[in-house]
């Protein structure tokens, strides 16, 4: 609109000075305003097409947050952010897969491994899902609004903990790192169940139940071990006493990943995602705003 203004005050201030009116300048000026007005019409559609949208599903937090703080930061780089936000988790792969959003992020990878097999999808296979890159890793953690510590383990006490497959064999191990509880050798860190425990010299009663219950459980129990997502939205994070050492194999097993299908990983968009999610600003941001209950991946 100021180009056009100051071309148009030109032409007039031409016209004066040469004291001419003839129908041969007035059809320059407006070929020249017709002119600047196309540009920055051409100009405003180039912008357009360069914008590109994603929509991507998580869960509230810490997930939905982080992507809140890169929005503006993708902005800079073309990309309009749209994130669809779920209370609950189960439907957000199948969502994915089917395409009706872009990309998710919201799980670790042993999750997303589980739901491809769960729905028999392989590689090559439309709506199988990979990752295109790891984000964070939310330690899972023993807490307590009885105790306050985990040395206070008395005989028989009642443990709560998550009752799906990788979260459960987590946090059986954790409970092996206190020394409560000894399990069988071999078995893995993404499949132990309470079958594969060998001592329990303390009698532990040890409860299964949903992941997303276990805070709501933390009155009734002595302990509950429970994934830093669910503390952060069910606000128990001071009930913490000890988390997974953030060198530990389950630090790198159970990193966060953006997932898409698999014929999107290499989209410029979903790398430009990435990458934001990875830079310094947001590994500085997920330290300063959630601690010691989400730790940027390396």
């Amino acid at each position: 609109m100021k180009k056009t203004t100051k071309l148009a005050a030109a032409a007039a201030l031409t016209l004066g000075l040469f004291g001419c009116s003839s129908s041969s300048s007035s059809t320059s000026s407006t070929a020249g305003s017709t002119a600047a007005s196309s540009a920055a019409a051409s100009s405003a559609a180039s912008t357009s097409k360069e914008q590109v949208t994603l929509k991507v599903g998580a869960t509230t937090s810490p997930h939905g947050v982080i992507l809140e703080e890169a929005k503006p930061l993708l902005a800079e780089q073309g990309i309009n952010l749209e994130i669809v936000e779920f209370s609950d988790y189960p439907n957000i792969n199948p969502s994915t897969s089917d395409g009706s959003l872009d990309a998710n992020y919201f799980q670790h990878f042993p999750y997303l491994e589980s739901y491809n097999e769960d729905n028999s999808l392989s590689e090559g296979v439309d709506g199988y899902l990979v990752s295109a890159g790891a984000v964070h890793y939310e330690p899972l953690g023993i807490y307590s609004q009885k105790h306050d510590s985990v040395d206070d383990i008395e005989e028989g006490a009642q443990i709560a903990i998550p009752n799906d497959a990788t979260n459960e064999a987590r946090a059986l191990y954790l409970l092996e790192d206190q020394g409560w509880i000894t399990l069988k050798d071999g078995v893995s860190l993404s499949t132990a169940t309470i079958s594969d425990i060998a001592e329990n010299p303390k009698n532990l009663d040890i409860v299964e139940i949903a992941a997303d219950q276990v805070a709501s459980k933390l009155p009734d129990v002595d302990y509950g071990v429970l994934n830093g997502n669910y503390a952060l939205t069910s606000n128990v994070t001071e009930d913490l006493l000890v988390t997974e050492a953030a060198d530990s194999e389950a630090a790198k097993t159970y990193e966060n990943v953006i997932a898409v299908k698999e014929d999107r990983k290499d989209d410029e968009a979903i790398k430009k995602l990435v990458e934001v999610l990875k830079s310094d600003d947001i590994k500085n941001f997920i330290k300063e705003e959630f601690g010691a209950f989400a730790v940027p991946a390396e």
